[in-house]
């Protein structure tokens, strides 16, 4: 017998459940709920009119595109870019089938139906999909699981199939699906190679293709590889850095890639929905309370750690330093849909709204065009969007992601109706098999009043859960105008049950006080600090808004603050004012001790964080120190630094931001790194505006063991100076330590240079970075 077969089709893809065996929700597909609200509907617009096309361009101009039709023998030439750019091209095909379910566009379908043209072409005949082992190295099929991401392309490809179907009723790409996955098949399984991808998503795929198809053997492969993770039967574990360290049911927190768990945890949702699989249950329990309350940045991001993309030990949440890759923001949202359909609890909807209306839309520009890889909560002004990434899995992810908002906002039971997110537009829903239509007038997450307007077809007898959004404290309802006087709350969600009738209306009212947040005191990237939240909303503190530099304002407790709406502003957005302590010196030098410092009273604007970076480039903070003395410190003037590599550009900054760390193996703070560079001879170097008269350094190296990085100090260095057109190594150096964890201070003899130069060895196998250079006076202390 086929399991979990009676469901709607439109839900096998949008959905993600059918109300089988573990699910307690059914959720309303996105193509039966219309959005016409301030905030989302220009967003869904720009990707369709943007992103979606702007895509196509990049895996056109990036020979992502022309990889497929070189392994289709369409053309000739060399494989170009990571082994995974398939992937890429998948994902964007599954949002494109996302636009075309919303409205028809006859060039796009044309389009899409090309690109499946030449992917079925590049299929090979048992199956096999993957242009870069096709082209480049055939010999080397599933020779290299945990990093070439041949299961996982092929997952994304599935995605997009099930999603081409489900939208156009083609089998033309879910034929090509199908084959793949009965490849996967023949080479994966109990009795046949026991192995597992090392970036997970072929598994959620595979239960996505079940439904679809009604054939077991993909639910019976998903539930394979998820089982066989951690389980070293015949073969080497991949490690925590691919949730392959213990079998995923004695799992208790998250650990490694942020995005393959994700995908992970997805997964077993999924699985977990259509068994009731209970050793799955309590393990993603235990694995969310472990995100929620130890590892989630207030945005709702995840993942602090630039070494592994990922996790590293609770209450590590940096921000100038934060990864928070834009993946693993939809990561997130996928994951506690998925949990709330399962569970019926509003609280996973609270963390699905907090990361959807914060890091994930942060992610990509108002325009649709430019991305955000990563997503700090603090910046020197270096940190943009971009067009493109060589690894561009997040672009695609935006395209596919965009479209389907509205399938998050509405879920039926049995009795009932569940309205899990506030969004100005209209849903068409069964209940009790009855016909629903449901209007919310609102200006959410701007205001805080809901109106819903039911029309059933007929009178019908059912329940309407209401979310209480947990960020709410004193939520009212009203029916048909008259007041509730006490709501009965089960789950997060207020419940109203009578007999519903054409025109009856809901009216709920939110209250959005401005809060200041704080963070758990063993969070000490943000200790003496606050937020700004104003109803599910972020606030950050952008340059372009403020007189004063934004790092170095203060925000006492006492601090008073309005909201104002500005129609004309990012598309209308409201933003906080208030008044700021702003700090005008900071000349510590080498003193113990000083007068207080002087800080006077100015004005400030705050914005939501999804919008930053919008305008022009500066500084941007989301936590404000409550006390001056613990604002950011002023960078050293009149330096330029340039680098024989470094990670990111922006890191450069770092080196003379005068931020040093709070305590011994801090690397919350901006740092410079020479990243994935390893075991080699690297430089930085230092240009002055002017000469100047210096006898010492003293350098604070970044070393990231602690959080199991692979950034050490180096094996050794040494100091040179420019001398005219020449370098010269300084003479009578002190010596040139390498300890971590401490200021490292080296004095000479006095030169006059325009330009310093560290010339280090990394250590073999490792990389290495800077977190301070301070160049000084040393010896006249």
């Amino acid at each position: 017998m086929k399991r979990g077969m009676g469901l709607v089709m439109s839900a096998v893809v949008f959905g993600l459940s059918n109300g089988a065996a573990g699910s307690k929700l059914t959720p309303v597909p996105f193509t039966d709920v219309r959005i016409v609200d301030e905030f989302w509907a220009p967003r869904i617009k720009a990707n369709a009119e943007k992103t979606i096309p702007h895509n196509f361009k990049m895996c056109e101009e990036t020979g992502r595109i022309a990889n497929l039709a070189k392994a289709a023998g369409q053309m000739e030439g060399d494989y170009q870019g990571y082994r995974f750019n398939d992937s890429d091209v998948f994902k964007l095909l599954e949002g494109a089938c996302y636009v075309l379910a919303g409205e028809h566009d006859p060039a796009l379908d044309r389009q899409v139906d090309a690109l499946i043209a030449t992917i079925a072409a590049a299929q090979q005949k048992d199956g096999y999909l993957n242009s870069y082992f096709t082209v480049a190295k055939p010999e080397q099929r599933w020779t290299d699981l945990r990093s070439a991401h041949e299961l996982y392309s092929g997952g994304h490809l599935i995605e997009a199939a099930v999603a081409h179907h489900q939208v156009t009723g083609k089998r033309t790409l879910l034929d090509v699906a199908c084959r793949l996955a009965d490849h996967f098949d023949s080479v994966f399984g109990p009795d046949k190679r026991r192995d597992i991808p090392g970036h997970e998503e072929v598994e959620l795929a595979l239960v996505k293709l079940y439904r679809a198809t009604g054939e077991e053997r993909y639910l019976d492969l998903a539930r394979f590889f998820i089982d066989e993770r951690g389980n070293a039967r015949g073969r080497k574990l991949y490690g925590e850095y691919c949730q392959d360290h213990v079998p995923v049911r004695e799992q208790s927190e998250i650990v490694g890639h942020a995005v393959r768990a994700m995908y992970l945890y997805c997964g077993m949702a999924d699985v977990e929905d259509l068994t009731g699989d209970a050793g799955y249950v309590a393990a993603l329990q235990r694995i969310w309370q472990d995100v929620v309350q130890r590892k989630m940045y207030v945005t709702g991001g995840i993942g602090p750690s630039w070494h592994n993309e990922g996790f590293t030990v609770a209450y590590d949440l940096p921000n100038d330093t934060a990864y928070s890759e834009s993946c693993a923001s939809i990561g997130m949202v996928l994951w506690n849909h998925r949990l709330n359909l399962l569970h019926a609890d509003a609280r996973y909807v609270d963390v699905l709204e907090r990361t959807l209306y914060n890091a994930l839309p942060a992610g990509v520009s108002l325009e649709g065009d430019k991305f955000f890889y990563t997503n700090p909560l603090a910046s020197q002004g270096g940190h943009h969007r971009k067009p493109w990434y060589s690894c561009a899995c997040c672009p695609p992810n935006f395209a596919r992601i965009l479209p389907t908002v509205g399938g998050y906002a509405y879920a039926c039971d049995g009795d009932g109706v569940f309205v899990n997110l506030y969004v100005a537009g209209q849903a068409k829903l069964t209940v009790k098999d009855t016909p629903v239509t449901i209007t919310q007038q609102t200006r959410y997450p701007w205001e805080p009043t809901v109106r819903l307007t039911l029309r059933p077809v007929k009178p019908t007898t059912f329940d309407v859960r209401l979310r209480i959004p947990g960020w709410c404290d004193g939520g009212s309802v009203k029916v048909n105008g008259k007041g509730i006087d006490k709501l009965d709350v089960r789950n997060g969600y207020a419940r109203v049950r009578r007999e519903w009738k054409d025109g009856d209306t809901l009216d709920l009212t939110l209250p959005m006080p401005i809060r200041r947040i704080e963070a758990h005191p063993r969070v000490l990237a943000d200790a003496g600090r606050v937020a700004l939240q104003r109803g599910p909303i972020v606030y950050c503190l952008e340059a372009v808004d403020n007189k004063a530099p934004v790092r170095r304002l203060a925000l006492p407790p006492d601090a008073k603050l309005r909201a104002e709406h500005r129609a004309g502003l990012l598309g209308g957005i409201t933003v906080i004012k208030g008044t700021a302590l702003a700090v005008e010196r900071d000349d510590w030098g080498r003193k113990l001790y000083r007068p207080a410092a002087e800080a006077k009273s100015v004005e400030f604007t705050a914005v939501p964080y999804c919008v930053w970076d919008n305008r022009e480039p500066g500084e941007m903070v989301v936590w404000l120190p409550e006390s001056p003395m613990l604002v950011s410190p002023r960078p050293e003037r009149g330096i330029t630094v340039s680098a024989s590599h470094v990670s990111r550009p922006e890191k450069l900054t770092a080196l003379y931001d005068r931020i040093e760390p709070a305590y011994p193996g801090d690397t919350s703070v901006p740092h410079f790194d020479w990243w994935d560079h390893k075991g080699s001879e690297e430089w930085v170097q230092y240009d002055f505006d002017a000469p100047r008269r210096v006898d010492g350094v003293e350098i604070h190296w970044f070393d990231d063991e602690r959080i199991g990085g692979r950034c050490r100090t180096p094996e050794s260095w040494k100091l040179l100076f420019r001398d005219g057109e020449q370098w010269r190594e300084v003479t009578g150096a002190s010596g040139y330590g390498t300890r971590a964890d401490q200021i490292n201070r080296v004095t000479f003899d006095p030169v006059e240079t325009r330009a310093l130069r560290v010339e280090v060895k990394l250590r073999e196998g490792v990389s290495g970075g800077i977190l301070e250079w301070v160049v000084g006076e040393v010896s006249s202390e």
